[in-house]
């Protein structure tokens, strides 16, 4: 919007008009970037106190703490007089995303039944998308308002935060993180109450089995330093940075920038973002459905040939018809905003979500949280990365950038195919067993030290029902 840039990035907004700018070059600002990229700094830090915070005292605190930085950042935001002040509210919106990313997809992993799993964990994405879908129509309707459009826009963020707050004092806390705190009863009528009925005790049992088993892990971030660990934890990270640099944040963050320099209008921008938002959501329905069904690699495979050719569909045609002055035809414009929508349609059933339900599943129990928050912290920086370069990039590299980013996605097609196991319909506890230990290569890494042998299941309940007392002299 002209009168944010005009305030806060005075130096974008001349450049923005200046009849012979360069196309790619119009928005390339540090502080802009930084304005964007400062959220994801702010949520790597707050991931790794999150992650700590929800072990200790739950994940439902852990929302609240996340709703609560996320309101005081859009208060701040609304009422932000210079720069400082809108970066402050964007670190503590940063502290919430770094929050809510580590509690919200381990609460659905952990009261999900295994054969739904997957499309609740989508649920999480799909929501995100419809914010941004709104986040869009806002900024749409808020930039005729003159002088304080932008502060409605970044100030209606108070209002999801203000749901969020709320919501969290009405559900209730997951039974392993009940049960992990030594609080057992309540563990088990959670459960009951989740489950909807009262013959729970064989679910209950397996969770306190497995709880009892993460506990006397004192140092869960040293355990995944073990080799049986490595598989997960790599794959949780690699997970996150491919997803990231398949140029998507590029698209969301950067839509209507990338449409005004095709030579676009700010309005016609702002609207092409919202068709683009639109897109995102319906098809984040696609993968709700499929993901139980079709399976984990299928859709990450399937989504990313997909990207792959609207990268380079893209990257041809802006390199070929838009030049440093120029301004595009009307058919070649919407003929980019028809790529860019295949693009976000592909991203949104497949890496979009799968990446945050396959990164909460494939830890064991006793360093899922210290696990999880490396895959959150991954992708918060390959967030913070992309964001602050991107227009730099865009600048010197023009439409080649995304060429750029489908050598990635080529990368990432092969890995899944090779190195990411299967991880449909397996109990989220047995995760290690049936998806690490019968991979191919991953499974000479998940096996026991020589000497330590797991024992069988039944043995261990038969163990814990007998009390053995030392022999009497």
């Amino acid at each position: 919007m002209d009168d944010f840039l005009s305030k806060f990035f005075h130096n974008v907004y001349v450049k923005k008009h200046h009849a012979r700018e360069n196309n790619y070059c119009k928005f390339d600002d540090e502080y802009l970037q930084l304005f964007t990229s400062s959220l994801y700094l702010a949520a790597i830090v707050a991931s790794l106190g999150a992650s700590v915070f929800c072990k200790k005292y739950g994940r439902k605190p852990t929302m609240q703490v996340a709703s609560i930085f996320f309101l005081v950042g859009a208060i701040l935001n609304a009422a932000a007089s210079n720069l400082a002040m809108l970066i402050v509210g964007r670190l503590l919106l940063g502290a919430g995303v770094g929050s809510a990313n580590q509690a919200v997809p381990l609460f659905i992993s952990e009261i999900a039944p295994a054969k739904y799993r997957g499309g609740l964990n989508i649920c999480f994405q799909m929501l995100i998308t419809i914010g941004i879908l709104i986040a869009n129509i806002v900024n749409y309707f808020t930039s005729e308002i003159k002088n304080y459009g932008w502060r409605y826009s970044l100030g209606g963020a108070a209002i999801p935060a203000i749901i969020l707050l709320l919501g969290s004092f009405i559900i209730v806390e997951t039974p392993t993180s009940l049960i992990e705190r030594g609080k057992k009863e309540k563990g088990l009528k959670a459960l009951r109450k989740i489950r909807g009925v009262d013959n729970v005790q064989k679910e209950f049992e397996e969770i306190v089995q497995a709880t009892e088993s993460a506990n006397r892990i004192k140092h869960p971030y040293m355990q995944l330093t073990k080799r049986r660990n490595r598989p997960p934890l790599i794959s949780a990270i690699l997970l996150h940075f491919f997803q990231q640099f398949s140029g998507i944040n590029v698209v969301m963050f950067y839509a209507p920038v990338l449409f005004q320099t095709m030579g676009f209008g700010g309005s016609a921008s702002l609207l092409s973002a919202v068709i683009s938002g639109s897109v995102n959501v319906v098809s984040t329905l696609i993968a709700i459905f499929s993901v139980d069904r079709a399976g984990r690699k299928k859709l990450l495979v399937l989504g990313a040939l997909i990207m792959l050719v609207s990268q380079c569909a893209i990257g041809a045609v802006l390199n070929i018809y838009l030049k440093s002055t120029n301004k595009v035809s009307e058919s070649t414009a919407i003929l980019v905003v028809i790529l860019i929508c295949s693009f976000v349609f592909s991203f949104a059933w497949s890496w979009g979500p799968i990446g945050w339900v396959v990164a909460s599943e494939i830890f064991s129990l006793e360093v899922r949280n210290s696990g999880y928050f490396f895959a959150v912290a991954t992708n918060m920086l390959c967030t913070f990365i992309i964001a602050q370069a991107f227009l730099t990039m865009l600048c010197h590299m023009r439409a080649h950038i995304f060429f750029f980013f489908a050598g990635w996605l080529l990368l990432m097609t092969i890995w899944v195919l090779t190195l990411l196991p299967e991880t449909k319909g397996i109990p989220i506890d047995e995760m290690m067993e049936r998806a690490w230990g019968k991979h191919w290569f991953w499974k000479s890494w998940c096996k026991l030290p020589a000497g330590d042998v797991e024992k069988p299941k039944e043995l261990v309940k038969v163990e814990q029902q007998v009390e053995i007392k030392p022999a009497e002299s």
